[in-house]
């Protein structure tokens, strides 16, 4: 028998999802209603259909993905901290969570996992965050830790973390192997803004030419299996 819903002291927690991989959602949806304190208010793709739903369903927390369809989980960090800025967020992603979970924290996430992270660690994450606490893995906290100690006002990412959004939308078409022509297309820029895109880019990463900075974009988009910008425009 369902509990009930009209005493909200008693009600579960309700979760929305923001998630693009159908099999994925459907998975997570199965998921947390397993959990008798947890329930799904709804589940929707994109971040302007989430910004609705958050409008509407008013959840307790929101679990979304970086990559989406028509946009990217930065957005809906950014929607959420502008007009929502109580409601928790759980960032769940496929990236590497050196690179992105500090970036994600400064956006307003109070969560960072992975995606190959086991089910377990998924609904101790989202009982974590609604307790009021900032979820990352032991490595993650270990990291931030390590860096707060040497240097406790600087708190930078991993060597990608020092870029900026945009630079890391350049950062990855490069490793895609776009031509500043085509980045600039895509990214509706000039091609003179892209260059100087790249030069702060190499400079930040400590790079000494174009080549190396193409080897180290190719390598990273190949390694992290990265398949659309975060930051589409």
């Amino acid at each position: 028998m369902k509990p009930s819903f009209d005493n909200k002291m008693d009600s579960p927690k309700r979760i929305l999802i923001v998630e693009d991989h159908p099999i994925f959602q459907m998975g997570l949806v199965d998921l947390i209603q397993q959990e008798a304190d947890l329930q799904v208010c709804g589940a929707v793709e994109d971040v302007s259909d989430a910004c609705q739903a958050i409008d509407t369903l008013k959840p307790d927390l929101v679990i979304v993905d970086l990559s989406l369809k028509q946009s990217n989980g930065f957005d809906l960090l950014q929607c959420i901290k502008t007009q929502h800025r109580s409601l928790p967020v759980l960032v769940l992603s496929m990236h590497d969570e050196q690179i992105h979970a500090e970036r994600c924290l400064r956006s307003g996430a109070r969560g960072y996992i992975n995606k190959k992270e086991t089910s377990e660690s998924v609904i101790t994450a989202i009982r974590h965050i609604l307790a009021g606490n900032i979820f990352l893995s032991d490595s993650m906290t270990a990291t931030i830790l390590n860096k707060f100690q040497k240097s406790p006002t600087k708190l930078a990412g991993s060597p990608l973390g020092c870029l900026t959004r945009r630079e890391l939308d350049v950062f990855y078409l490069i490793g895609r192997g776009k031509t500043s022509a085509e980045i600039a297309d895509r990214l509706h820029l000039s091609v003179k803004t892209i260059g100087t895109h790249k030069e702060r880019i190499k400079e930040k990463l400590g790079l000494k030419n174009a080549a190396e900075l193409v080897r180290y974009a190719v390598l990273w988009v190949e390694k992290e299996g990265v398949k659309a910008p975060l930051h589409p425009q």
